[in-house]
Formats: structure tokens, C-alpha cells, sequence
């Protein structure tokens, strides 16, 4: 199993791939599937912000595309901010559909500052894993 430090590493790489010219905000994603693939992603943007691609949705549909349904771990890099930066709220609720409460997601920075949480906690009283233990 990958550790959790080597798959951020992963997501520093990814975001050296991003398409941010508007916002100059690059970040990077990589998402660990159960069966130890990692698929990595990075924000594509588009003149209309709405239609930007986040790279945890860009990691997570690279996975689900090549079959993977479930992914245990999540490692973001945003090289650009120089704080950690977490998953906006629409890619916290795509990740819980993928993932377990439990399963690890670290993010950060520039620095050397990393915050490690789980999706749980990223998103609590999550109704679809609540629904399927009942």
C-alpha cells in the first residue's frame, strides 16, 4: 500500500498539469483505488468558472472510467497557495459516493504544512453512508 505522504507527492506532480490561466491557481489530485492504482488529476478551468473541472473530480472520473468503484485514500496539492488547501463542497459530496467514512485525505500546500482528515470528517452525516448501513 502506498503511503499517504508518496501519494501527495503524486498530487504535486499532477498539478504541474493544470490549466489555470485565468486563475493562476493550480492544484493537483491522487486518488488512491482499492486495488492500489493511482489515478491523478489536476483543475482544467474554462472562461466560464462554472464549467472548471476540480482535479479531485478529474482523479475520481479517470478512476471510475477505467472501472474502479471505490478509492481508499486522497492526497490534494495546491503548490500555489501557501496554505493547505481542502476539496470545495461538490467534490467532498462526488468523493463520499466513492469512499469511505474512514478513508484518509491529506492536502497542502507550498510549504510543508500538511492537514490529514477523512472524508468523514470532511463530510459529516453523510445520508448515503448512513442510508446503505441501514
Amino acid at each position: 500500500m502506498m503511503n499517504i505522504e508518496a501519494l501527495f507527492q503524486e498530487a504535486r506532480k499532477a498539478a504541474s498539469f493544470a490549466y489555470a490561466p485565468y486563475s493562476k491557481f493550480r492544484v493537483g489530485a491522487a486518488l488512491l483505488g482499492e486495488d492500489g492504482t493511482v489515478y491523478t488529476g489536476c483543475n482544467v478551468e474554462n472562461r466560464s468558472f462554472g464549467l472548471t473541472i476540480c482535479a479531485e473530480r478529474s482523479a475520481l472520473v479517470q478512476g471510475v472510467s477505467k472501472g474502479t468503484r471505490r478509492f481508499t485514500a486522497l492526497a490534494i496539492a495546491a503548490p500555489d497557495s501557501q496554505e493547505p488547501v481542502g476539496p470545495c463542497g461538490a467534490c467532498r459530496q462526488v468523493l463520499s459516493e466513492f469512499m469511505p467514512p474512514d478513508a484518509p485525505v491529506i492536502f497542502g500546500g507550498a510549504g510543508t504544512r500538511r492537514i490529514t482528515v477523512t472524508i468523514g470528517e470532511l463530510i459529516p452525516f453523510d445520508s448515503l453512508h448512513d442510508l446503505a448501513e441501514g
